[in-house]
């Protein structure tokens, strides 16, 4: 697989959503186009776990505990990412959002075969925040001290993440 078409984001806190204080998220654009059934095998073997298929909530929400990646396997959605001044972004089948803890997330609309495939390193067991006063509460040692993964969820251990992503 080549090395796909990334945009990184870099957020700031964002109301009750504490986005990641130094990790962008990334968007690998078409990284597993044509490739879409093997989305979550390619996730598990970089041992990317707990999977699970489904959709995006439609409220802002994000892991304090975990890092998290999305896998685009089917139709195509307009997601924000940051919170509610934060980034909007169209992804399509084939495409890889990879979001570290603390990242806010939210469907706001898609097409009706919209299909995720989510996934955590070493199958961390996440939690869900909201939007909400109540849930940023400790959160910031939980988002520095999340599972870091030894390896991108679809080029491995010497993937776009290694060069990216960098442990403080």
């Amino acid at each position: 697989m080549a090395n796909p078409d990334i945009t990184m984001y870099y957020f700031e806190q964002n109301r009750y959503i504490p986005n990641h204080p130094y990790l962008p998220a990334l968007h690998y654009k078409r990284a597993m186009e044509n490739k879409e059934e093997n989305i979550e095998k390619v996730f598990h073997l970089n041992n990317w776990k707990n999977s699970w298929t489904n959709g995006v909530f439609p409220y802002h929400h994000y892991h304090s505990n975990a890092h998290e990646v999305l896998g685009i396997k089917k139709g195509s959605a307009l997601l924000q990412i940051g919170g509610e001044g934060g980034s909007k972004l169209i992804v399509k089948h084939g495409d890889i959002l990879l979001l570290p803890a603390g990242t806010g997330h939210k469907k706001l609309s898609a097409s009706p075969d919209f299909e995720v495939v989510g996934a955590y390193p070493n199958g961390v067991e996440y939690n869900l925040k909201k939007d909400v006063e109540e849930d940023l509460e400790g959160v910031q040692e939980e988002i520095e001290n999340a599972v870091f993964p030894v390896a991108d969820p679809v080029y491995g251990e010497s993937g776009p993440l290694a060069k990216m992503w960098r442990k403080k």
